[in-house]
């Protein structure tokens, strides 16, 4: 199990986790070891353009939601460079990203999960 997996476990569980994730693949919207916030969300409000913790094909990723299907309840995610990870069913979308390097991102009032 990697790091990822393990965030995502206690985000899952309901914790929001500061933690410093490595690669290049989200520049310039998160550089590599720049400090994220990830709390839970309530995937039925994720949205095109959040950053999410998800898992697509059994990886964890803290990635990109370029896509929405309502019909069937799935996200697709991607990194910031154009590739796309694959589609996901919500139930397996963790978290979003609240803040990097305490800089609150857009559009995350509503989508937190309570309870």
């Amino acid at each position: 199990m990697g790091v990822l997996d393990a965030m995502a476990g206690r985000v899952a569980a309901g914790s929001t986790l500061g933690f410093r994730p490595s690669g290049n693949s989200m520049v310039p919207l998160i550089h590599s070891r720049q400090r994220v916030t990830v709390a839970p969300v309530d995937p039925a409000r994720v949205e095109v353009g959040d950053i999410v913790l998800a898992k697509v094909a059994g990886t964890v990723y803290l990635h990109l939601v370029s896509a929405v299907d309502a019909t069937t309840g799935r996200v697709q995610i991607s990194n910031n460079r154009g590739r796309v990870n694959g589609w996901t069913s919500r139930a397996r979308v963790y978290g979003i990203c609240v803040a990097v390097d305490g800089v609150p991102r857009p559009r995350v009032d509503g989508k937190l999960r309570t309870g």
